[in-house]
């Protein structure tokens, strides 16, 4: 690409794509890359126009934490240090760090004391997000302090004739009131973006890049019903016409009526070649009696490439096998620091695919962030409708319905979801939230319909608001919508005769349930 390019430089922060997110709101092009694979060699060629340092868990007054390469500070382009990366950013310039018992966590008050260009357009006392535990005890020479709060008196400093900048405080999260606004500010303001970074750019680069690399040859699309897979495959059809195929497996762990839905818009509207597998029966021999979720994405993952591969040889010749994986799938599925991390959820389209394929990826969307796909689909021409469908998991219905999983099962929530899917449009609500769906518990109470005992499952429904995904707090429906969805859920779903609502945020949780 020729976007003028900003380096995040990952010190572990739980939410360090946000940064990324922030930054490319305001058409900034930004890619996050762990510190430890930052050396001299890697900013030569990724030649950054700025650099922004990430918070992260350490404690730069520890023994062998990370740190910045020494070259990061000596490129001449503008840094920004955020939490961690401020404290690191001290610490190698020549000030100090220290451990505090006067920690701050959450939200605070921001006093500005002078005028910076990081600050334009902001008032004097601005609410931020704060989570820390030590603190900068002395700013490097050459810097001053532009802000301060309760428990940080270094909360924001500068040094503008190097264009160095640090806060302790959060402005990638939305808890701090003004926080794009004071990113912006860094990337248009002091390092001199022109803002470049849109999609109707990014098509026609990724149809230039999907031409380069695949050449004459064929490539295989994994179709899986979802945004991101169908946004895919209409952008490489428009690069490549008829050398893309199409493989739509239905795994029987689809929405209601969305595998017709999918077989006809790419078969019928946009004439892309098809191959359609009805490999349900397939699918849930393989998982019959299986109810840990990460095994679930496993067997589900591995056999979705076990078809590809069959279909792949139907074809003839295919050499590419084209994906619909996101940057937050790419970032959640490696460890920041190169070394052992938790898995919160294995992602099945990551990863590569097995060596006895030989096949490439095509991945085109792999730069992209959910809303991001949303945005190039519409340039693509799909419906707005369509691309504006809340997210679906690539497993599908599998990891709403925990423990076991049987085709009785998945009808019952493919049902219930129908309804509640349907209520919530009908009430006006659909796009107010990011995700809703319905999970079938794999619990069974007593209840009475009529004058006769049921013994029927329990389903819960689930609704969150977010921006990305990456924090999300649930809806906050009436009782009353609540209270109507239940009923008709129990009168029209045979087989719950109970609903219940999660109100659990994430964090703690996650969207999903498995």
């Amino acid at each position: 690409m020729q976007h003028e390019q900003l380096l995040i430089v990952d010190f572990g922060s739980q939410v360090t794509k946000l940064i990324a997110r922030r930054v490319r709101e305001a058409g900034v092009y930004s890619e996050i890359h762990p510190f430890n694979k930052v050396d001299a060699a890697f900013l030569k060629s990724f030649n950054p126009k700025a650099i922004i340092l990430s918070g992260g868990p350490s404690s730069v007054t520890e023994a062998n934490s990370p740190r910045a390469d020494k070259m990061v500070f000596e490129l001449g382009v503008p840094v920004l240090g955020i939490c961690y990366g401020q404290q690191t950013m001290c610490e190698q310039l020549g000030g100090a760090v220290e451990s505090s018992d006067e920690r701050e966590f959450g939200r605070a008050d921001l006093n500005v004391l002078e005028k910076s260009r990081l600050f334009e357009g902001l008032s004097d006392i601005e609410r931020v997000w704060m989570s820390h535990g030590d603190r900068v005890s002395k700013i490097p020479q050459g810097f001053e302090i532009i802000a301060k709060s309760d428990n940080a008196p270094f909360a924001a400093i500068e040094d503008e004739s190097r264009n160095f900048y640090g806060v302790q405080f959060h402005p990638e999260v939305v808890h701090t009131v003004n926080g794009a606004k004071i990113l912006r500010n860094f990337t248009h303001n002091i390092a001199g973006f022109r803002g470049d970074w849109t999609m109707a750019a990014f098509k026609d680069e990724a149809i230039t890049a999907i031409k380069a690399q695949v050449g004459d040859g064929k490539v295989i699309c994994g179709l899986s019903g979802g945004v991101d897979s169908s946004v895919a495959a209409v952008l490489i059809h428009e690069a490549i016409g008829d050398q893309l195929t199409c493989v739509y497996v239905d795994t029987g762990m689809m929405r209601k009526g969305e595998s017709d839905q999918v077989v006809s818009l790419f078969e019928k509207h946009y004439k892309i070649n098809l191959i359609h597998v009805d490999a349900e029966d397939q699918f849930l021999s393989l998982l019959e009696g299986v109810s840990d979720p990460e095994e679930k994405r496993k067997i589900i993952g591995g056999t979705f490439i076990d078809i590809f591969e069959r279909e792949a040889k139907k074809v003839g010749g295919a050499k590419f096998l084209a994906q619909g994986t996101l940057y937050p799938d790419v970032i959640e599925s490696v460890s920041f620091d190169g070394g052992p991390s938790v898995t919160i959820k294995s992602h099945h389209n990551v990863g590569g695919l097995p060596e006895r394929m030989d096949m490439e990826l095509v991945e085109p969307l792999r730069e992209l962030f959910k809303d991001e796909v949303r945005a190039l689909g519409q340039e693509l021409g799909l419906h707005k409708d369509f691309v504006e469908r809340h997210p679906f998991p690539g497993p599908g219905l599998a990891i709403r319905c925990p423990g076991v999983i049987t085709k009785d099962r998945l009808d019952i929530l493919r049902e219930a979801d129908a309804v509640y899917l349907d209520q919530i449009r009908k009430h006006g609500l659909y796009n107010d939230i990011w995700q809703a769906f319905a999970v079938l518990l794999p619990v069974q109470t007593v209840g009475v319909m009529g004058d006769g005992r049921t013994y029927e499952y329990v389903l819960a429904l689930r609704a969150v608001t977010s921006t990305d995904g990456m924090t999300a707090d649930y809806y906050p429906y009436s009782h009353e919508f609540l209270s109507e969805t239940a009923t008709r859920i129990i009168n029209e779903c045979r087989g719950v005769n109970r609903v219940v609502y999660d109100v659990t945020s994430k964090p703690p949780g996650t969207i999903e349930w498995e």
